[in-house]
């Protein structure tokens, strides 16, 4: 049985007419998940901020370290649905930093996104959320290919559109990717696969992009800098998901991923 421990930070009560509900929907997904893959020791810290989390979700997290999860709703502006499927999301990204981690490169935020954004559905159904449903560019996808080991990328440009890529792309590309590995990899999901290292995948990359007539790139060495922590998060979409979502800051989810409106969409690269 999971040990975990819900956290309200709560000395304003801004959370108060919330809680219960709050904590209801973190107890379903911890049971639902649970039953699914075995969850590790976890605290969850929830905070209220008045137009917080992915925009007309209300809610949206993150998975900064091993065994904790961050989400951030907007009090009396969320539905419990949409914060059912921030938590399986991150929950996810929790088990992962039990095996491989979350991960520094592009390729690897790819991966892990993309697994959530499928575990999410593997667990409670329906259709992609928003941001996996994203479709990148040609030009995008190409990108992601000749930067996958890229360990300095822009993780607000390629996962919240702030920058001159897509917004939500990096969601989309790493929702595609991992759909066309389960393709080819019988009695696997997105459950069995939390501890798959991320060049596990790369073939599936390859794949995708000769599907759309681009010419994959030559390996290249493993960038020794470091890039951005893992996202989801917030401002991801959600992860994570402001999914989504490490570091994802998204106050407004694949990931995962401000409040008010949506930012514009700038076009593609």
């Amino acid at each position: 049985m999971t040990v975990w421990h819900i956290h309200f930070l709560n000395a304003r009560h801004a959370l108060t007419a919330d809680m219960a509900e709050i904590r209801a929907c973190a107890r379903k997904a911890v049971a639902q998940v649970g039953a699914i893959v075995e969850l590790p020791r976890f605290d969850l810290m929830i905070r209220g901020e008045p137009g917080g989390g992915i925009p007309d979700w209300g809610v949206g997290g993150r998975a900064p370290a091993p065994g904790v999860i961050e989400v951030t709703v907007s009090p009396g502006r969320f539905a419990p649905r949409h914060l059912m499927r921030v938590l399986v999301h991150e929950m996810h990204h929790m088990v992962r930093w039990e095996g491989p981690g979350y991960g520094r490169s592009l390729g690897e935020a790819l991966v892990s996104e993309g697994l959530a954004g499928h575990f999410v559905q593997q667990v409670l159904g329906g259709e992609p959320d928003p941001w996996d449903a994203t479709r990148p560019g040609a030009g995008t996808l190409r990108q992601a290919g000749h930067m996958w080991a890229r360990r300095e990328f822009d993780f607000a440009e390629w996962f919240l559109g702030r920058g001159k890529i897509r917004k939500w792309s990096g969601y989309g590309i790493g929702h595609r990717l991992i759909a066309e590995y389960l393709s080819g990899a019988q009695g696997e999901d997105a459950a069995s696969l939390a501890w798959m290292p991320a060049d596990s995948f790369r073939p599936a990359l390859r794949r995708l992009l000769a599907a759309e007539g681009i010419e994959a790139p030559e390996d290249e060495p493993e960038d020794q800098e470091e890039a951005c922590p893992d996202p989801l998060d917030e401002q991801t979409p959600a992860a994570d998901v402001e999914v989504p979502p490490e570091v994802l800051k998204v106050t407004a989810v694949a990931s995962g991923d401000a409040g008010g409106p949506a930012p514009r969409t700038p076009p593609d690269s």
